[in-house]
């Protein structure tokens, strides 16, 4: 059980595309933090804006990936923010031909390489960093490559960040389990994309739309869905995001008993 300490706060800020940035009594941690050009898959082009930095440069206890795709796990910001010692958590090495492991190669080249500390865990597995438990939880990757969740609690607070997940049947589990939530971090933006390592499109959306992120965090039960993963690519045909994401959050969320929508932008910060 997370202790609470009198006067603490949990302060989270919203870093780019599906970043966030976690601080309780004085540590950070930072989950999918992405620096941005050079970071983002090559065929669908940069984010439409330059991302932010996380603010504990040098200093973060720990750093966590959904999964491997260069739009969420960045090996330079990783390294830029991890204190001395501190480790890198990330899904198990997809193994593979060229062709199936393509979306996660470029990553797991560079990771190689890298001087910090590396752990991988695996669907309800848990760690501490520094203030933080952390828990991996089920997700399920548009494209077939191996991705969770993260779990995360700090000053009696929990909050869950779902990367780019698809829906799916876990939810349930999650919330027996580890709910239920002070707030939900929810990929929005229902994404048709057609890769060249993934040929024959499907046609289908390889993220959350609007209506699944507010089913998701309904099931979690989730007291504040704040959406990620939106606006910052779109690249018809190869990266496509789903229309008017705003309307139909409202529209979803008006529906949803109990669950405050709270949009943030890049670089604002929460207190929980």
């Amino acid at each position: 059980m997370v202790e609470t300490y009198e006067g603490s706060t949990l302060k989270i800020r919203r870093l780019g595309w599906a970043g966030i940035e976690i601080e309780s009594q004085g540590s950070s941690i930072v989950v999918d933090h992405i620096l941005g050009w050079e970071a983002i898959e090559p065929y669908i082009g940069p984010p439409r804006t330059p991302l932010p930095e996380a603010e504990a440069v040098g200093s973060c206890v720990g750093a966590f990936a959904t999964h491997l795709h260069t739009d969420h796990t960045d090996p330079v910001a990783v390294g830029r923010v991890l204190a001395p010692g501190a480790a890198f958590h990330r899904p198990p090495e997809m193994k593979g031909e060229p062709l199936e492991i393509g979306g996660v190669v470029g990553a797991e080249m560079v990771l190689a390489q890298a001087e910090f500390d590396q752990v991988t865990m695996s669907d309800w597995e848990t760690v501490e960093a520094g203030p933080f438990v952390v828990t991996a939880v089920p997700a399920c990757d548009g494209f077939g490559d191996p991705q969770v969740s993260w779990v995360i609690e700090a000053d009696g607070r929990r909050v869950i960040h779902a990367g780019d997940t698809l829906f799916h049947g876990s939810w349930w589990l999650i919330q027996m389990r580890l709910g239920p939530f002070d707030a939900a971090f929810l990929p929005v933006n229902g994404a048709l994309a057609t890769f060249p390592h993934r040929q024959p499109a499907s046609g289908l959306e390889a993220s959350m739309n609007p209506e699944q992120a507010v089913a998701a965090a309904r099931i979690l039960g989730a007291r504040r869905l704040i959406p990620i993963h939106y606006d910052g690519i779109h690249e018809p045909p190869l990266y496509e995001q789903t229309a008017d994401i705003p309307a139909r959050l409202e529209n979803a969320a008006r529906e949803a008993e109990g669950l405050d929508l709270t949009v943030m932008s890049e670089g604002e910060t929460l207190d929980l």
